[in-house]
């Protein structure tokens, strides 16, 4: 590999790099937020939280608060010097009420005291007293009284409604998609401490550090460069530290600013699941026009969901549903409508798939109920709605030019020996009345870039130092994906040497600015691409400095093994480091990369929202007791699409994680409000996240042998969010096997997700009875 002309892809597979804090999880040094050092004078923090879910505040008595043995200090809205808001668009999320609350467990004021326990057993010790109001909390509650978070969105292809008025047959349907909990390991926690001139220092588990310093400078009414927020690790995220961290770090902050005292709120679980938001629930209505082979002619779908009480991310969370409520079909006639109506229930936010897991789910039921009415095989069904060559147009006007689908499905189906299978478990149903199985494959095909163009950037700063180690800092943060790993590989395969000789560093707001989320999948390949223009830039500079003093030219100059060739000699990068640095020459640079090709019209719903698509299947067989609702898991297999790969380990470990976080979520995972709007799950003792009984016995992930058509770092493909969505098979072999229970019915059972036993036992009733 020469200086001048660097390829964007290795000639062969990367190595599996272990996770660069697996050594330190091990040993139990790995430091988080809650890890950092406590100085004697450090404030501890709770809030008092609203009772009530719509109300309007009449009265607050502190006295009882401020008078418990260990309080320092109360705060409530009158103590924010700037701007009383976290919120990341509309500016709707307060900090702490003013005047009224709009859910259950919304922050009222903030107690500071000299030990955690201190001040949450104060912060139970205020009297609100409220003039309650209705609350809205169902979606029929909103939709009567038109709350809405924006207005009503249309995407659509063709006319939907005169395909269906001349289609051959046609279907209509309902499906409840529910919320989930992110459940993180490492709860919402920040940290702040002042430096010199008011300025401050924040150690948050934040996905966003940028938006928290943004955030945090406007509710203290200083400049963005007084606050400056780090980030080395999270125990967790999935979407829930994107937004909904900037609440605490802010909290912190604010006492910070206050009474110069470091200030620390490590939130507990129950409120943390309380006033932190979910991933979105929603009501699916579907009407479909199909032929007698079973392919749709005409689609149309309504997404209805819960937002909850403030916007946050909601917007861009309900537009990515719409994107992929085609998952990998052709619709050559399709209407999608989308409703995000306002509710008085803690609002929803991002999570793993952010929007994307629901609008698959749905257009993955559509085919189901096809193939229930014409007694065909769902796969068939699913093969013959595949995007192709002439119908290869998204419903938002995108080409499809990376369609590996139909290939992927097919290698699946050979390998998972699907067809015998499916026989097996058919003669299996046939003579055992309690027990029955059910097996589905269902493909993924997920957008990978920001919906919001903007976002679609990051930065990147590399210092090589005289020894030749290697310093490296980025934009993205690290919550366990294995993010620092990869760059840290690709900036090592810059310089030709071994990956243990680059260091990696927290992710800091003062080093690399304006930074976006680590969210949307984007995280390698915005910040592994801007870190290697970072390591280029450096690397051209040492090989035309060689290349002078040895009298070559710089595409002669070779860094590979840890060493360089110049000229024929044959030197230590660390004293062509020195050499370097003794010539005078930067050896440190920052790097930036916007992702290209891409631009979207949000009032149309028409462009490129997304670089490239990753594509995946899976395999799913279940078990179902017809007695209890009980179900297990048996065997999966998966195939998905990484391009190639970066770090095959990291990856594996990826698609396994997100596949049975989306089993939990279609199987297990209970969010449920009562009609006051408080939340009854809020606890491990009431919200069930599958566990490594969950798992499988049987779990074969393999990676797809191809790589990525756009020229993105190494070739590679996001993997984040992707195979979360491989979990759809799990919920289509359950209502495969429900509707073994009757299998003369030529219908789909009435089966919602998840998929607990109380709603299996719903559905088998339900179908039985159709």
């Amino acid at each position: 590999m020469n200086a001048e002309a660097a390829p964007l892809w290795p000639v062969e597979t990367k190595p599996s790099n272990p996770h660069d804090s697996a050594h330190l999880h091990v040993a139990g040094l790995a430091r988080y937020a809650d890890d950092e050092p406590e100085p004697a004078d450090m404030l501890h923090l709770a809030f008092g939280l609203s009772s009530e879910a719509r109300a309007r505040i009449t009265g607050l008595d502190l006295s009882e608060v401020r008078a418990f043995p260990g309080v320092v200090a109360v705060f409530t809205v009158a103590d924010i010097p700037g701007e009383n808001n976290v919120g990341p668009i509309a500016h709707d999320d307060r900090v702490l009420a003013d005047g009224e609350v709009i859910s259950h467990g919304q922050p009222v004021f903030l107690v500071a005291a000299t030990t955690r326990l201190a001040a949450r057993k104060a912060a139970r010790l205020g009297k609100v007293t409220y003039e309650p109001l209705p609350p809205m909390v169902t979606v029929d509650q909103a939709r009567a009284e038109n709350s809405r978070i924006e207005a009503d969105q249309r995407m659509a292809q063709g006319d939907a409604a005169a395909a269906l008025a001349t289609a051959p047959h046609r279907l209509a349907g309902t499906l409840r998609i529910g919320a989930q909990d992110h459940f993180y390991l490492e709860g919402q926690i920040g940290l702040a401490r002042l430096g010199e001139d008011g300025q401050i220092h924040i150690v948050s588990s934040s996905q966003h550090p940028s938006e928290v310093q943004h955030l945090v400078a406007h509710l203290l009414n200083k400049p963005s460069a007084d606050v400056t927020v780090e980030v080395r690790r999270m125990g967790g995220a999935f979407g829930g530290k994107e937004s909904q961290a900037a609440l605490f770090a802010a909290a912190a902050a604010l006492v910070t600013h206050h009474t110069g005292r470091p200030a620390k709120f490590r939130c507990d679980r129950d409120d943390d699941m309380i006033v932190t938001g979910k991933r979105h629930d929603f009501e699916v209505a579907y009407e479909a026009g199909h032929d007698d082979e079973g392919r749709l002619l005409a689609v149309k779908l309504r997404f209805s969901a819960r937002c909850g009480a403030t916007m946050d991310l909601s917007p861009g969370i309900n537009d990515r549903t719409m994107f992929h409520a085609d998952n990998c079909y052709f619709l050559p006639d399709v209407e999608i409508l989308s409703e995000r109506l306002k509710t008085n229930t803690v609002s929803a936010t991002a999570f793993r798939g952010f929007g994307g897991p629901q609008g698959m789910l749905a257009i993955e039921r559509v085919c189901d109920h096809v193939a229930a009415r014409l007694g065909l095989d769902p796969l068939a069904v699913r093969a013959r709605n595949l995007y192709g060559r002439g119908r290869d147009v998204t419903p938002y006007g995108m080409p499809v030019e990376d369609n590996i689908a139909p290939q992927l499905i097919a290698r699946l189906r050979e390998t998972s020996d699907y067809d015998a299978r499916r026989s097996a478990i058919a003669a299996f149903n046939a003579t055992n009345p309690v027990l029955k199985k059910g097996v589905a494959l269902t493909p993924v095909k997920f957008g990978i870039s920001f919906t919001t163009t903007h976002l679609n950037q990051a930065g990147a700063l590399v210092h090589v130092y005289a020894d030749g180690s290697i310093q490296v800092n980025h934009g993205g943060t690290e919550m366990g994906q294995g993010l620092y790993i990869k760059v840290a590989q690709i900036v090592a395969d810059a310089f030709g040497v071994p990956v243990g000789q680059v260091r990696i560093t927290a992710t800091r707001t003062d080093k690399v600015p304006n930074t976006s989320a680590t969210a949307a999948s984007s995280g390698a390949d915005l910040n592994g691409m801007a870190a290697h223009n970072a390591a280029m830039a450096i690397r051209d500079r040492m090989a035309t400095f060689l290349a002078g003093a040895y009298g070559c030219a710089p595409d002669e100059v070779r860094f590979a093994r840890g060493e360089v060739v110049v000229g024929g000699e044959t030197i230590a990068f660390g004293d062509a480091a020195r050499r370097a640095h003794l010539g005078r020459i930067s050896l440190s640079s920052t790097g930036f990369y916007a992702t290209p090709d891409i631009a979207y019209d949000r009032p149309s719903h028409k462009g490129r929202p997304f670089y490239y698509f990753a594509y995946g299947a899976a395999v799913s067989e279940v078990v179902v007791d017809t007695l209890t609702g009980e179900h297990k898991v048996l065997a999966v297999d998966i195939l998905h699409d990484v391009g190639r790969s970066l770090n095959p380990a990291i990856d594996r470990g990826q698609i396994e994680g997100g596949f049975v976080q989306g089993q939990g979520w279609l199987t297990t995972e209970v969010v449920e409000w009562d009609d006051r709007g408080r939340l009854l799950n809020h606890s491990p003792a009431t919200y069930k996240i599958p566990t490594a009984s969950d798992r499988p016995k049987r779990l074969r992930i393999d990676l797809w042998d191809g790589e990525n058509l756009k020229p993105t770092i190494h070739r590679s493909k996001a993997v984040g969010e992707p195979p979360l969505m491989l979990a759809n098979s799990v919920f289509c072999a359950i209502s495969a096997a429900i509707a073994a229970t009757a299998p003369d019915k030529a219908d789909l059972p009435p089966l919602d997700a998840p998929a607990t036993p109380e709603a299996v036992l719903r559905a088998i009733a339900g179908h039985r009875s159709q």
